[in-house]
C-alpha cells in the first residue's frame, strides 16, 4: 500500500516510524516531513494547510490512504476534500474536528450532553469578559475559542492575569483570529491525563491513558506549550475510574457527535483532569496528541496500519484487542532556547546517532531540517527522546540519558518528566 502521512512534527514521525513496520506498506510519503522522517519515507515539499496541493499529490501518485497528523488541516476540511474526490483518508471530516477547531462549540455540546467539564462562560466582548471576572473566584483559566497551536491556554491567579489575558487573546490578537471569543472556565485541581482513542463513528477503542506536562519549567512552571514530555502509562488512571471515564466521558461523547449530525472517525483525544470528584474534560482534541503518540506508539505491539483501516472501514468492533508493550515509556521533549516564545533556528544537533544506539531508545524529530550534511535546529520543539524501561523511574533514566547524549545550541528541557508517576 502507498501512505501519505500529513505534517511534520515528533508525532508525525512516530506515525512514519509506526507504519513504516508494517509488512502491507509499500511505499511511504510525508508531506512537508522532516530531516528524521526522511530516513523512513520519502518528504514532499507541501505543507499540511495546502489541502489542495495534498489532494492532487494522493490522486497523481496513487496514494491509498492518507493519515492527517496536525489539527489545521482537519479544522480546514481536508478529509472532506479528499473525500469528494475518492479518496480514502483517516481523520474526522471538518463539522467533527470542530470539537477542538472552537472550544465553545465543544464547551456547550458536553453542558448539553451532560458531560463532566468545569463551570464556564463564553465571551465576545472584551469589557463583558473583564466584568464577569468580578463574579468569580481564582484562579481561572483563560482559552482563546480557535486553534492555538496548544499555547492559547492561560492559568490566571488573580483577576488582573486574567484580565491581561483577556486582552493578549482579543484585543492583542496574539493568536490572531483564533482570539475572537474566549472561554473563561474555573481551574480545575487534580492530575492531568491524556485517554486518546480510536473511533470509526459507533466503535471506541481506547488507548492506555498518558500524562502530558504542558508548562515549560519543572514544576508545571511557566507558560504553556504545545507539551514538554509524557509517559504512559499513568499509574492513577485504572479499575474503576478507567470504566467511568468510558461510561461518562468517552462513549457520551461520541454520541453527543452523532446526535449532533457529527459523526466522528479518526483519533479522539481527551485531555483530563483527574479531581476529587472523578475525572472532567479539560479538552477534546481531533488527533493524536504530540508528544502523547510518542511514547503510546513505542509501546504498540499491533499493526498500526491494521487499526487505522479498521477506523477507516468502520469496522473496529471486529478487530482484536490492541496489544501493549507492558514496559512504560517516557518521552522528553528538547527544545529551543527561548521556546514558547521566539527562538533562533539554524542551530547543528550532534549526538542523535549516539541516543539511538542506546537500548530501547527512539529519538523522534519535531522542528529540525536537513542542510547539507548537518541536521539542524528548525523549530520550538526541536526533539523528543522516547525511551522505554522496566519502570517509569528506569524509562526515565534511560531517556534522560539520552538527552545528555544530545547538543544543541541554547537547547532547554524539562528535568522532571515522569516524576508524577514516582508519587
Amino acid at each position: 500500500m502507498k501512505i501519505l502521512v500529513v505534517g511534520g512534527g515528533g508525532r508525525e514521525h512516530a506515525l512514519v516510524w509506526k507504519l513504516a513496520q508494517s509488512p502491507r506498506v509499500t511505499c511511504l510519503y510525508a508531506a512537508p516531513g522532516n530531516a528524521g522522517i526522511s530516513g523512513l519515507a520519502e518528504c514532499v515539499d507541501i505543507s499540511a494547510e495546502n489541502i489542495e496541493g495534498l489532494v492532487h499529490f494522493a490522486l497523481d501518485n496513487e496514494i491509498d490512504l492518507t493519515v492527517v497528523g496536525p489539527e489545521a488541516p482537519l479544522c480546514a476540511g481536508i478529509v472532506d476534500l479528499f473525500h469528494d474526490n475518492g479518496l480514502r483518508v483517516f481523520g474526522p471530516n471538518q463539522k467533527a474536528a470542530e470539537l477542538e477547531g472552537s472550544k465553545s462549540f465543544c464547551k456547550h455540546l458536553m453542558r448539553k450532553h451532560a458531560i463532566p467539564t468545569a463551570e464556564f462562560e463564553v465571551f465576545e466582548n472584551t469589557e463583558q469578559a473583564k466584568a464577569y471576572l468580578e463574579n468569580v473566584s481564582v484562579p481561572v483559566v483563560v482559552k482563546a475559542d480557535g486553534l492555538a497551536a496548544g499555547k492559547g491556554v492561560y492559568v490566571a491567579q488573580t483577576v488582573e492575569e486574567a484580565s491581561e489575558a483577556i486582552d493578549s487573546i482579543m484585543l492583542e490578537k496574539k493568536f490572531g483570529e483564533a482570539g475572537n471569543r474566549v472561554v473563561i472556565e474555573e481551574c480545575l485541581q487534580g492530575q492531568e491525563a491524556s485517554i486518546i482513542m480510536f473511533v470509526d463513528g459507533r466503535t471506541i477503542a481506547p488507548l492506555p491513558a498518558a500524562q502530558d506536562h504542558k508548562p515549560i519549567g519543572e514544576g508545571d512552571s511557566g507558560p504553556n506549550t504545545g507539551g514538554m514530555g509524557a509517559y504512559s502509562p499513568t499509574p492513577f488512571v485504572k479499575g474503576r475510574l478507567e470504566s467511568q471515564i468510558e461510561r461518562e466521558i468517552l462513549i457520551p461523547i461520541v454520541h453527543a457527535l452523532n446526535q449532533d449530525d457529527r459523526p466522528y472517525s479518526g483519533v479522539l483525544y481527551a485531555g483530563l483532569m483527574i479531581t476529587s470528584e472523578g475525572a472532567k474534560v479539560l479538552e477534546f482534541n481531533c488527533r493524536f496528541g504530540d508528544p502523547e503518540t510518542q511514547p503510546l506508539l513505542v509501546r504498540m505491539k499491533t499493526d498500526l496500519l491494521d487499526v487505522i483501516e479498521a477506523v477507516v472501514d468502520q469496522r473496529l468492533e471486529d478487530m482484536a484487542p490492541i496489544e501493549w508493550d507492558p514496559r512504560p515509556s517516557v518521552c522528553v521533549v528538547m527544545a529551543s532556547g527561548g521556546y514558547p516564545g521566539s527562538y533562533t533556528n539554524g542551530f547543528p544537533i550532534t549526538g542523535i546517532e549516539d541516543a539511538e544506539a542506546m537500548e530501547d531508545v527512539h529519538v523522534f524529530h519535531a522542528g529540525t531540517s536537513q542542510q547539507g550534511s548537518s541536521v539542524v535546529t528548525s523549530g520550538g520543539r526541536v526533539l523528543g527522546v522516547t525511551a522505554l524501561g522496566v519502570d517509569i523511574k528506569q524509562a526515565m533514566e534511560q531517556c534522560y540519558q539520552a538527552v545528555g547524549k544530545i547538543n544543541f545550541e541554547a537547547a532547554i528541557y524539562r528535568k522532571d518528566i515522569g516524576v508524577k508517576a514516582l508519587k
